[in-house]
């Protein structure tokens, strides 16, 4: 099933509908959000993305990322992809909006407005193995020194998000 996302200028304006893949092969402006979740220590869920993922799989990313859909508000496609992918529900705050892009490989792009959302969550997870290979938390020292150490083990929208969050914090 074809998935479509909503291109977008940089004041959010609707520009259309295009094939997701398309749009980044194309590298064009689309809506997005991403969801950090965190334990009652302060660790952050990390998602080890699934092997047959089209574009990085088998990296680390943030608890959930991805597009709403047609019609459908920021929030309500976070709360969608996080039962969709981890097969949970989570109180969620937006906390930041910005627009960034990223060569992930492969010929494709993300150039995404990302909207990042904030929550809690402990346990109890029902991971959708088609989208997900495996959860962890990790606290911020030992997430920086992985990331220091191991790059290539991440995404690189995970990289360029996380900086952003940091400077909002």
């Amino acid at each position: 099933m074809e998935e479509f996302v909503v291109l977008v200028n940089p004041e959010d304006d609707v520009l259309g509908l295009m094939e997701k893949q398309q749009a980044h092969i194309n590298g064009l402006l689309h809506r997005a959000f991403s969801v950090f979740l965190f334990n009652s220590k302060g660790e952050m869920l990390l998602q080890k993305r699934a092997s047959g993922k089209y574009h990085s799989p088998n990296q680390w990313t943030n608890a959930v990322c991805s597009h709403p859909k047609e019609g459908e508000t920021y929030l309500e496609g976070a709360q969608r992809r996080l039962n969709e992918e981890l097969g949970i529900k989570a109180d969620l705050s937006e906390k930041f909006s910005f627009i960034y892009k990223a060569d992930v490989g492969g010929g494709l792009w993300e150039h995404e407005l990302d909207h990042v959302f904030v929550g809690n969550h402990e346990t109890g997870f029902n991971l959708n193995k088609e989208e997900v290979e495996d959860v962890r938390y990790i606290s911020m020292k030992d997430l920086d020194q992985e990331i220091t150490e191991n790059p290539g083990n991440f995404t690189e929208w995970f990289k360029i998000i996380l900086e952003e969050y940091k400077h909002h914090f």
